[in-house]
């Protein structure tokens, strides 16, 4: 039986599939991506803001075909091939070669190595911060079945209480004035996590809404969700997200099967076994 997230649309479109045929020239750097994968855009966002010169190979990972095989035995995506034989992936691990390989190309999503050592290696933290618990706490609430629980509407509150907590944590330790993590320039953790807070409109879409309080309603957390607003409205109209997103309609038939809970991707599989991103 042929896995229903195989059905998909085949390519990009809107802004995105511009930007796919910009790229669609033979280069040394090859991205292997499918269009609506996040993690994908990840690499995609920090190729697109450094200008570096690459190949955009689209893939239906649930159809691995050879090239990308050859370039990853494991048939994932996103993956960077380099050179002839020399391949990456794991997204985050793109983005921080992306930013080593090409010290030239600007703007710079990590200070320089021996400059900011301090601030490198915080943005390292919040960057597995967002991995490791805002990415899974977005996908326990967006495939959570209510009725499989006793009390399901109680529980649908926690979990959806959970995700908004990381978010909140999230807010609190951004640079006050903004409007991004770190200050007034793009950084790697507003990279890692974007992806996903454009992507919020699933939970108004299938689950009720995430429902984080409206202006002037946030009570104690109220300078925490202000500046969450600001950082959200700053990073969803940078040009390299717009650029590297398709047409809303296309994702939400994908959405919806995590919703349903019957999505089969790994971290689909993960997140229904109660482990981390995979």
């Amino acid at each position: 039986m042929p896995l229903p997230d195989a059905d998909l649309h085949p390519v990009a479109t809107g802004l995105a599939k511009r930007t796919v045929d910009e790229h669609s020239a033979e280069q040394p750097l090859k991205l292997f991506a499918g269009w609506f994968c996040p993690f994908v855009q990840r690499a995609w966002i920090a190729l697109e803001e450094k200008r570096i010169p690459y190949q955009y190979i689209e893939i239906n990972p649930y159809h691995k075909g050879p090239q990308l095989l050859q370039a990853n035995p494991r048939g994932l995506v996103p993956t960077l091939e380099v050179a002839p034989g020399k391949s990456l992936y794991e997204s985050t691990v793109l983005c921080e070669y992306l930013e080593d390989h090409y010290p030239e190309n600007t703007p710079r999503l990590l200070p320089a190595p021996g400059q900011d050592d301090y601030t490198r290696a915080r943005a390292r933290i919040w960057a597995d911060f967002v991995t490791s618990r805002v990415v899974p706490a977005y996908h326990r609430l967006l495939q959570f079945q209510p009725s499989q629980h006793e009390s399901g509407g109680q529980r649908l509150d926690e979990v959806r209480a959970e995700f908004r907590g990381c978010l909140l944590e999230f807010a609190r330790e951004m640079d006050p004035q903004g409007p991004f993590f770190f200050g007034p320039e793009l950084s790697l953790v507003d990279v890692v996590v974007v992806p996903w807070a454009v992507r919020l409109w699933v939970f108004e879409e299938f689950k009720g809404g995430l429902r984080i309080p409206e202006p002037g309603q946030g009570g104690v957390d109220e300078e925490a969700w202000a500046r969450w607003r600001t950082w959200l409205d700053a990073v969803s109209s940078r040009d390299s997200v717009k650029k590297t997103t398709s047409d809303h309609e296309h994702y939400v038939p994908i959405y919806k099967r995590y919703a349903d809970d019957v999505a089969q991707s790994e971290l689909a599989k993960a997140t229904r076994a109660g482990r981390g991103v995979p």
